[in-house]
Parts: C-alpha cells; structure tokens; sequence
C-alpha cells in the first residue's frame, strides 16, 4: 500500500503546490521541495529512496524530449559558440573547482570529482520553470546548456567513478575517448532514432498508434545511446530536436493536438513529482550524515554552492570579454547584451534531476565488497546543492530581472502576427485555384472569401498597417456570440442524453466537435 500512497500524495504534493504557487506568486518548485521534506516526517515514507536508475532512465528521457521538441532550433543556431562554451567548458570549470574544494576540506581525489560531476550540470526542467519571464534569447541559451550539459557531467562522472573504485585508468586518452563516444554516439543515436521514428509514424494512420511511437520516442533514442555506452541524454536532445523540424509536415492536426494535451500534462506531472522527490530525498540524506557531522556536511554545502555560482559568474564574464577581444566582426557587436543580463543568466544555474540521480547511483560498495568513501556525505551535499540552489536563486530572480531592466522581448508577437497574416493572404490568394480545382460552387467561394477578408481585416487592425477599431470590437463581439451559443448547444445536447433521446457516444462525438470550437475561440481571445 506504500506505493498506492505515495502516487497519491505526490499527486496531492503537486496539485497544491501549484495552486499554492500562482495565488501567492512563489515558484512552484520551491512549495513542491517544501513538500517532500514535510512528507518525509511521514513514518512509512522514510524507507523510500528514490533510486538513480529511475531518474536517469524514466523521468529524464520523457522531459528532456519535451524541452527539446519545444525548444527554438533557430536560436541554438543563432547562439551555438555559446551554448557549447556553457554546456562543456563550464562543466569541465565547475566540476574541476568543487573536487579542489571538497578536497582541501579532507574528501580524496576519487570521490572529490563524483561531487563535482554531480553538481556540475544544470537543470533543464528547473530552468524552464523559473526563467519563463525571460526573454526568448537568454532562456533558448538556458535551456539548450542543461540539456547538452548533462552529457559533458555524466562522462566526467563515469571516469570518477571508474577510478574511484579501480575500474579506469586515468590517462588523457580514456577521457577524450570516453568524450568522443558519448557525444558522437549520442548524436548518431538520436538521428537513427529520429529517422526510424519518421519511418514507422508515415506508415501509420491512427492518431492513438502515432502518439504511442511519440511516447516511445525518446526512451528508444535513451536505450539505443546507453547499448554504446554513449550519451543518452544527448541522443534524446539531438531526436527531439530533429522531430520538431519534421513534425509539422508529419504529424496530422488531431494526431498533434492529442499529443501536446499528452506530454503537457505527463511532464507536468512528472516535473513536479520529482522536485517533491527531491524533497522527500533531502530528508533521508540528513538521517545519512552522522550527528557529529552534520555542522561540518552545512559548512561543505554553503562551500560548495558557492563555488558552483561563482564559477559560472566568473565563466560568464571571462569568456564573454574573451570572445569580444577575438571576434570584432560587426554581427557579433550585435548580439552584444548588457552585463545586467549577463547576472540574470548566472543566477539561473539551478541544479536539479541530473544531480540527484548522479548521486543517488554512485555504487554503495566497489569491487572488492568496500563501502564507497563518503558516499553518504556526497549524497547530503548533492541534495543540499540543489535545495540551496533553487529555493535561494528562485527566490532571487524575479528581483534580479526587474533589477536588470531587460527590455521586453516582443520578437515572438511580431513573428506570430506576421506568420498569421502571411498565411491568410496566400490563402486568400489561391481560393480561385484551389476551388476551380475542387470543382466548389460560386456561393461557397463568397463565403469563405468573405470570412477569409474579415479576419485578415482583423489581423491587419491588430498590427500597425490599418487602425480599425470597428474591426476589433466586432471580432470580440463575434467571438463572444460564438462562445455563448456553443454554451447552448452543449446545453442542449446534454439535455437530450438526460431525456434519453440520444447516446452518451453520441453526446461525446458531438461534444468533440464542439469543444474543439471552443477552444480555437478561447485561444484566439486570449490572443488579442
């Protein structure tokens, strides 16, 4: 029964939380944190661990593909010198900084770099959460570092552990062996993956089977990566990245509207269940720590915090002034952003999931049967790391933005109005030829010419061409009739099933159409 309440207390966890979180304005991930550590007073909670293969190999797959399908490809192009600056040389910077310190503080050399490698990567979910009210820029480089990132901290990772317990030899050739498979492996996986998937999704006419490839997606681009020995994390990136390009001329519209519903809700879940677990995790990771150690396990978490932070301030600044010394070319001026925004960027490091499960999978005893060193200790500095990390920085970011004045970003807005009006006009254009084509009749090409011109009349009064106020109250007060009249057909149809005149298949068949219309008015109100 422990698992039946845990799934509901998560649930519970997470329901409230983000409720909790947008009626007091708090980021929701720090409620969910301060709700696993109130749920790990629960006495039948305490024995459950949160096991680092589940991390790695169930939560990880399905939210990195999220990000990554959501994610502008055009802006990781547009910013690439710098993401692969963040998403390597700043781990290799990070990781090398907290093993010095962990080890001038007693830990060895072998354990010492597990810590760093742990705590080196950020976290894509985390940073999706809390810079949402960035502008596209600084959050795109954001969330393509911790998604790249987790690559670069799982291979220094892996050879720490190797030495550590006897199983690598530490030369300059294993590591950029070792490198080289992980990210070359990682990219081959997640183009095969992505190709097979395209391959098996255009034979298939069923939205249902479609989706159930979609969900298998990434855990095949994941499973094909670590049969290699490569990069997982990067193979799902790298997949997802390619679907987003071929998903629009792929994916059917119902197919796609039952797919964003699936993996918006699925991730959602599984985000907010995780920080809950990071939660629940710290309590057991202080009962590890011995009494006598504790104040000396604190001192090593504000240490070693500090020192993740003022790394990526340092590589923020260093690199930036370098890159400005090297490359004078006029573009580069312009992609100059202030060092305000350069402040906002380094307070966004968060630590999350990849930490955690790097963590929580180092082996409790090598080879020859010894415990691993200070396995406990790394454990509770992990989970210290991340809490400081989230609830500290979160706490500190919105002031931080509304400190740093970032203009605001209406880049999107444009797009999107000029996408929209782009796409009326050619359609408007080729009604003759494709209805002489169809062989449609006059009267319905009048018709939808005619709506076809009031909403590009709308599109156009919204813009900066024509300012048509009349055409905007209409619009508004067409999309308040629509809505109140499909009100009263779903009243009706719902009458008509409590009369038993029609179905419940019935009423839901109608009921999808209906809700269909819905939603594209409510979308389009909120629009404007």
């Amino acid at each position: 029964m422990v698992g039946l309440e845990l799934v509901v207390l998560l649930g519970v966890a997470v329901l409230v939380s983000s409720v909790l979180g947008r009626r007091l304005r708090i980021a929701p991930p720090l409620l969910l944190l301060a709700s696993g550590v109130l749920l790990g007073f629960i006495p039948s909670l305490r024995d459950i661990h949160l096991p680092g293969e589940v991390v790695l190999l169930l939560f990880l797959p399905a939210l990195l593909y999220w990000e990554s399908l959501t994610t502008s490809l055009r802006e990781i192009r547009a910013n690439l010198r710098g993401i692969v600056l963040m998403s390597t040389g700043l781990v290799v910077a990070t990781a090398g900084a907290v093993a010095a310190t962990a080890h001038a503080l007693g830990m060895p050399w072998g354990p010492a770099w597990v810590l760093g490698a742990a705590v080196a990567p950020t976290d894509a979910t985390a940073v999706g959460v809390f810079a949402r009210s960035l502008p596209r820029r600084p959050t795109t480089v954001l969330r393509a570092e911790s998604l790249i990132n987790d690559g670069t901290a799982l291979v220094i990772y892996g050879v720490a552990v190797g030495v550590t317990m006897g199983d690598v030899e530490l030369t300059a050739l294993t590591i950029s062996g070792l490198l080289a498979l992980a990210y070359g492996g990682g990219v081959l996986a997640g183009i095969v993956t992505a190709w097979l998937a395209i391959q098996v999704r255009r034979r298939l006419d069923d939205r249902m089977l479609e989706n159930v490839v979609s969900v298998l997606t990434p855990f095949s681009a994941f499973l094909l990566a670590e049969l290699v020995h490569a990069s997982g994390v990067l193979a799902v990136v790298v997949c997802g990245l390619i679907l987003s390009q071929a998903g629009p001329r792929l994916v059917r519209a119902d197919t796609r509207q039952q797919s964003q519903a699936f993996w918006s809700l699925s991730t959602f879940l599984l985000n907010g269940s995780l920080f809950v677990l990071v939660g629940l995790e710290l309590q057991s990771a202080v009962r590890g720590v011995t009494a006598g150690d504790l104040i000396d396990a604190l001192i090593a978490v504000g240490l070693v915090t500090a020192v993740v932070v003022a790394v990526r301030f340092a590589f923020l600044f260093s690199t930036t002034y370098l890159i400005r010394l090297i490359d004078r070319r006029p573009q580069q001026r312009l992609r100059r952003v202030s060092n305000r925004s350069r402040v906002v960027s380094g307070l966004a490091g968060f630590r999350g999931a990849v930490s955690l499960a790097a963590a929580l999978a180092i082996p409790a005893v090598d080879e020859q049967g010894l415990p691993f060193p200070q396995r406990n200790l790394i454990i509770f500095i992990v989970s210290g790391v991340i809490v400081v990390t989230l609830v500290v920085q979160g706490l500190l970011l919105r002031r931080v933005v509304t400190w740093a004045r970032l203009p605001r970003d209406t880049s999107v807005d444009e797009e999107r109005e000029f996408a929209e009006r782009s796409a009326t006009e050619e359609a408007l254009a080729a009604i003759p030829e494709v209805a002489s084509g169809l062989g449609i009749d006059s009267e319905v090409v009048d018709r939808l010419r005619g709506e076809y011109e009031e909403h590009l009349r709308v599109l156009q009064a919204r813009g900066d061409d024509v300012d048509d106020e009349q055409a905007l109250r209409q619009d508004e007060q067409y999309t308040a009739l629509r809505l109140a009249l499909l009100g009263r057909k779903r009243a009706t149809i719902v009458r008509l099933r409590d009369e038993r005149r029609i179905d419940d298949t019935v009423l839901r068949q109608v009921q999808s159409k209906l809700d269909i219309e819905e939603v594209r008015l409510s979308r389009r109100d909120l629009d404007e």
